[in-house]
């Protein structure tokens, strides 16, 4: 089973940022890690390490500011539930297809 949660230290660690950066990420909404039941320790999901990644690789090699991350973020994530909607579209379009060719044989 695939490990679903990380702590900041482990993060810091895979990563190589500070906690600043991991701060400035949240002020901007960019992560939003969850704390646990009977802990106040932030933990962040297999899907804040991603974006974690992308924000790093946006900062660091393309020298995006913050908020530019965080409209780049946002417009991705746009585009990826844009892009399931019209794989349905087209799932269902070929299934309609399919069955008009077969009511027609």
């Amino acid at each position: 089973m695939a490990k679903e949660y990380w702590t900041i230290n482990e993060v810091i660690e895979i990563f190589q940022v500070d906690t600043v950066f991991l701060s400035n990420l949240e002020e901007q909404e960019v992560l939003c890690p969850t704390c646990t039941e009977g802990t106040r320790a932030k933990q962040f999901s297999t899907h804040d390490l991603e974006k974690l990644r992308l924000a790093k690789l946006l900062v660091e090699d393309m020298e995006v500011n913050l908020p530019g991350v965080e409209i780049i973020l946002r417009m991705r994530q746009n585009m990826l539930e844009m892009r399931k909607q019209f794989d349905t579209i087209l799932e269902e379009l070929a299934h309609y297809l399919k069955k008009d060719l077969q009511n027609h044989t």
